[in-house]
């Protein structure tokens, strides 16, 4: 392990080695190039007509980087980082990452030859193709580091005692054969902005593609190209420069708003009204007409209707301006990416953006899982170039770290053979389990062999991914038994007892023998789930900026004209201590947030469950349609719908959540924009960061030029420079990267009406290679004590204190005025797993109340929120925080037809016109309401249906418990805690729906139970009783049954789910039913031992010898 505190700063790196070298050349009669020294030039009749002098600029391509950038993008890759609270950061050199074999050249631990410097077994560092880079024309074969070394102290090649180049390890006499040498345009400077990579297929540097770029000229003689002005005005404007510029065509935007049909929103904007004034009209009648032969019965339902009214007003209101958006990609890719006279090579000018990917606990959410979303994410339809991806493992398991870098290794085959044949998805686990014909719309005659050479690789992937565990545990044991033995060994020559045990730490072991610094399988100081070292490791190095294509003879399938380069990778687990408050994901999250801004700092950041995937892979162009669009500076997020598979096809528990994300979510769109649920959400960065959206009117004013880059005071006059320590830490990169991260985020400024905006082609500049020094300054924004004494969680990156801080976190945006927008896709963006087991959806949905519970009871209430938070959108998050709270009354509501049976009463006095008048008429409002839903959400009348009775279910179990939790936790302080929901990784042999059939037991169901137990009891009963009364009254038992029958409806699927598959119910419900049963007899008897045998001594059922008696 070695220590950082020698690494050069990058502002040194690049001034002293990457500027590009002056070099002079001139033509001899054989038309070869030869170069001179400035001192060799006499510039005054030197040379005759037949020579001309040229200022040539080498340009930085992949044969011409400066060695040291090389070394040291070698470096990070290939390097372990750890660091944190009192602790050096430390960077572990890693010849070997995993026991498989790694091909992939931007990946750590890639194969390469051996350093030919005596006792050293260091790799030599490679280009982008893998290829070994050697410093010198001896091609002697060295190193990073002894090449560093040699630099330093002698400056002379190991290998023929010749000095290194400085700053270049080209050769002094380039070979120019190849062709002409290019200059920059007339008139115009070198711009240090171009191009850096310009291969063509053989891997040699294509000096017509850098003259096609620069627009530049051979010389005196030869051709160039044609300036716009040349051939005057005879020549059509739009092929000037030999191609059409996106900016002569007609301005478009890039999304569009499509409103509701009038046929259907209006009559149900009209049933809305209707219904809730007949609401008004039917509370006032019941509460001027009590019944006053059982007053507790009416008092009960009338409070419990009063407030299912207002709870049915919060959650119907904000749904009155549902809209529908659509995307232009094609335009996306115009206004972008398309090759003009400013952009010949078709270089991309779209943003960056971050992936985030989060995971907690390998063993609940298994890596195959997580590694199936990282293929999905590093194979997306984005510029490879713009896209990194990280993972955070808040477990800081060795199992996890290994099994993203096997899928680092598997990407190098699965993603260029997506991009080959345009896969989709592009999650190989899904793809190989689809159940349609491969071949469809597949039109390359390789593909089936392709597709087998494929199918089978990802088959030994998952043996390895598999195999994992029993291959690090038997590593470990291995290492340990050799630590023992040393000990031994060591005891007995320094002449110790040797009855005394051996205590040697039983260590988790890394693939290149050395110790795992995060937790270990057998938990031990510094080395537990709660107490272990920040660690970062960059798994896949940034690409180059242009593509780089395979060849026909390197790889198990031939990518000979596919791009094979990979985003960039990012492996994460932050570092933890006792005795600090982690926040478990929302403090996960913040440290990705930190770490990606030093790192990529991409002005985009999209979160992902380890179990949601890309299932469309141009997702993030769809999303960056709206944030592109004129307009979208405002926009803080945007939020795609959940989707998710393995649902059982009648979806029991209403899993699938549709008329929350097709209808709620689809209706606030119209208004401010959907809430954050917490995956599959496109962030704006300087959104999550606390400001206010920019006024562009208001800043303006301050700069002459508006697309000028602007400080962070500009947006916030309280933040100056001396308060960013206080609210971002003390990181002085991760402050820098804010108004850069802005900028980068504006829209394009490609018409009059766009204010605040970027000039087009600013985003076309390479990114600059990692450094030493960057990634340890990310490491120190990922310890446990960088948060302390600032506003992260409070105000800055997600929020703290509630389990659900996804809302939490949207609510604060929208309260700060930004608005989001909700983007469904003909395609499903992504798709996930969720829990289909009963009481894993019961607990799932706990967790999801509880934090609304918290969230009424908190300053995140919507009744303080400011003025920016427009009305409809204050009533939908006033709902999120009240709605547990209809628990109490919906329990009082379902055991009031019960008691309505066994007491032989009703809500109402008598079933009287008016009452049922009204009661037909919000039935009528109801069923249209419904229907007129289904039609404007696209949503189907049975998954309505399916919501309705999950709604109950939930209501009268978890939504209860949520509410005593937070209750106590606000009273008593008692802190809520809860575990990872299981996430299957669905075994082929298996059936998928297993999970459905199984019951495990929970409190949760004791009151559905009960519930169902009553009403059923409470029928029979009343139905005997009715059948032997002398004057049956059939009106209070159809009344009363009536609303039994609803709740049991209600209630169904779960009684399904008690039942398990071929009813494998478990003894404690049966125990529980005769309980119920038994407490219910005994009760009716002590209310009312004689009415059975009254009603026998009156003559009830007489003539027939004996009369019916309950006991």
């Amino acid at each position: 392990m070695a220590s950082l505190s020698s690494q050069p700063s990058k502002k040194v790196r690049n001034n002293s080695g990457s500027g590009q070298t002056v070099k002079f050349a001139r033509r001899t009669s054989s038309g070869r190039y030869v170069s001179l020294s400035r001192d060799d030039i006499e510039l005054s009749g030197e040379f005759s007509g037949d020579y001309s002098n040229y200022t040539v600029h080498i340009p930085s391509t992949p044969d011409n980087q400066p060695m040291a950038t090389k070394a040291e993008e070698q470096y990070v890759s290939n390097s372990l980082f750890t660091g944190g609270f009192n602790s050096i950061t430390r960077a572990h050199l890693m010849d070997k990452v995993i026991d498989s074999d790694v091909t992939h050249p931007q990946m750590a631990g890639a194969k390469g030859s051996s350093c030919a410097m005596p006792a050293c077994d260091g790799k030599v560092m490679k280009d982008e193709r893998g290829k070994d880079i050697m410093p010198c024309e001896c091609r002697f074969k060295i190193c990073r580091d002894c090449f560093l070394d040699a630099q330093k102290e002698t400056g002379l090649c190991p290998g023929c005692k010749e000095p290194y180049k400085v700053g270049d390890y080209d050769d002094d006499v380039p070979d120019f054969s190849n062709g002409a040498l290019p200059l920059p345009a007339p008139g115009k400077g070198h711009n240090n902005n171009m191009s850096m990579m310009k291969r063509n297929q053989n891997g040699e540097f294509d000096h017509n593609r850098w003259l096609f770029e620069t627009q530049g000229t051979y010389g005196y003689g030869n051709a160039y190209w044609p300036q716009d002005d040349m051939y005057g005005d005879d020549m059509d404007d739009g092929l000037r420069g030999g191609m059409v510029d996106s900016a002569d065509k007609p301005w478009r935007p890039l999304s569009r708003r499509i409103p509701i049909p009038a046929a259907i929103i209006s009559p149900y904007r009209l049933l809305i009204a209707v219904r809730l004034v007949v609401l008004c009209f039917f509370l006032a009648w019941r509460i001027r007409n009590p019944n006053e032969e059982a007053i507790w019965l009416w008092l009960m339902s009338v409070i419990c209707e009063v407030w299912f009214g207002f709870s049915w007003i919060l959650d119907q209101i904000p749904k009155l301006c549902p809209i529908n958006r659509s995307t232009d990609l094609e335009l996306l890719h115009d206004k972008f990416e398309l090759p003009s006279p400013s952009n010949p090579t078709g270089r991309s000018d779209l943003p960056g953006v971050d992936l985030f990917v989060s995971t907690a606990d390998p063993e609940k959410e298994p890596p195959l899982v997580t590694a199936n979303t990282i293929l999905s994410i590093l194979a997306v339809d984005y510029p490879v170039e713009k896209v990194a991806c990280y993972v955070s493992d808040d477990g800081g398991a060795l199992l996890t770290f290994e099994a993203m870098a096997e899928a680092a290794s598997f990407a190098d085959l699965w993603v260029p053979f997506c991009r080959k044949h345009n896969i989709e998805p592009r999650n190989p686990e899904s793809y190989f389990s689809l159940k349609i014909d491969p071949t469809k719309n597949k039109c390359r005659s390789d593909f089936v062999k392709d597709r087998r050479k494929m199918k089978r690789e990802y088959d030994e992937f998952k043996v390895r991914i598999n195999g994992l565990p029993d291959s690090i545990r038997r590593r470990s044991d291995a290492f340990n038994a050799r630590e023992e033995m040393k000990a031994l060994k060591h005891m007995r020559e320094s002449g110790a007892d040797p009855t005394e045990p051996v205590k040697v730490p039983k260590a988790t072991w890394m693939a290149d023998g050395t110790h795992w610094p995060g937790t270990w399988a057998t938990p031990s100081r510094e080395h537990s789930k709660s107490d272990h070292a920040g660690i970062l490791q960059v798994m896949l190095k940034p690409p180059s900026s242009d593509p780089l294509m395979g060849t026909a003879d390197d790889k198990i399938i031939e990518f000979s004209d596919t791009d094979i380069r990979l985003p960039m990778f990012v492996y994460m687990s932050r570092e933890k201590r006792p005795g600090y408050e982690h926040n478990k994901k929302a403090g996960a999250m913040n440290a990705l947030v930190r770490a990606s801004a030093i790192l990529s700092n991409g002005p985009f950041i999209l979160n992902l469950d380890c179990d949601h995937y890309i299932f469309n892979c141009k997702a993030i162009r769809e999303g960056m349609c709206f944030m592109m669009d004129r307009g979208g500076e405002d926009i803080c997020y945007i939020q795609f719908p959940q989707r998710f598979e393995g649902i059982d096809p009648s979806d029991r528990y209403a899993n699938n959540n549709t008329v929350f994300f097709d209808g709620n979510m689809r209706a606030l769109d119209g208004v401010q924009g959907p809430v954050y649920v917490g995956t599959g959400c496109m962030f704006r960065r300087f959104a999550l960061y606390g400001f206010d959206p920019p006024n562009p009117d208001k800043l303006l004013e301050k700069k002459e030029s508006e697309t000028e880059a602007l400080t962070t005071s500009d947006f916030d006059p309280d933040l100056d420079v001396t308060q960013l320590p206080k609210r971002f830490g003390n990181s002085t990169l991760l402050a820098e990267s804010i108004p850069i991260a802005e900028f980068q985020g504006r829209p394009l400024a490609d018409h009059p009406a766009v204010k605040y905006g970027r000039p087009p082609g600013a985003l076309r500049v390479p990114r600059d290679p990692l450094d030493a020094t960057t990634v340890a300054e990310a490491v120190s924004v990922i310890s446990c004590w960088y948060e302390d004494k600032t506003e992260w969680g409070d105000r800055v990156g997600w929020i703290y204190g509630s389990v659900t801080e996804d809302v939490v976190t949207g609510y604060r945006m929208h309260n700060r005025g930004w608005r989001s927008i909700y983007c469904i896709t003909k395609r499903d963006s992504f798709r996930g797993s969720a829990p289909i087991n009963l009481t894993d959806r019961l607990h799932q949905v706990l967790r999801w109340a509880t934090g609304s519970v918290e969230i009424f009871f908190s300053r995140n209430n919507a009744l303080l929120a400011s003025k920016r938070l427009k009305f409809l959108q204050r009533l939908a998050y006033l709902n999120v925080g009240i709605y547990p709270f209809t628990s109490m009354f919906l329990i009082l509501y379902c055991f009031l037809p019960a008691l309505s049976l066994l007491s032989g009463q009703f809500i109402v006095r008598t079933l009287s016109i008016s009452f049922l008048v009204y009661l037909l008429i919000i039935t009528i409002c109801l069923i249209g309401l419904a229907i007129l839903e289904v039609k404007w959400s696209g949503i189907g009348l049975e998954e309505w249906w399916r919501n309705e009775q999950w709604w109950l279910i939930s209501g009268t179990s978890s939504h209860l418990y949520a509410v005593v939790q937070g209750i106590l936790k606000v009273i008593a302080g008692i802190e809520i805690s809860f575990t990872l929901t299981s996430k299957s990784t669905g075994d082929e042999n298996d059936d998928i729906y297993a999970d459905l059939y199984i019951v495990k037991w929970t409190s949760l169901m004791i009151p559905p139970i009960v519930i169902a137990m009553v009403n059923i009891i409470a029928i029979v009963v009343a139905f005997i009783r009715t059948i032997y009364q002398t004057i049956p009254q059939w009106s209070k038992f159809i009344g009363g049954a009536f609303f039994s029958f609803w709740v049991l409806a209600h209630l169904y699927p779960f009684a399904k789910g008690l039942m398990g598959k071929r009813r494998k119910t478990p003894t404690i419900v049966f125990v529980w039913a005769g309980l119920i049963a038994i407490t219910i007899s005994l009760l009716w008897t002590a209310i009312n031992p004689a009415t059975a045998p009254a009603a026998a001594a009156d003559g009830v059922g007489g003539g027939g010898g004996g009369g019916f008696q309950f006991p």
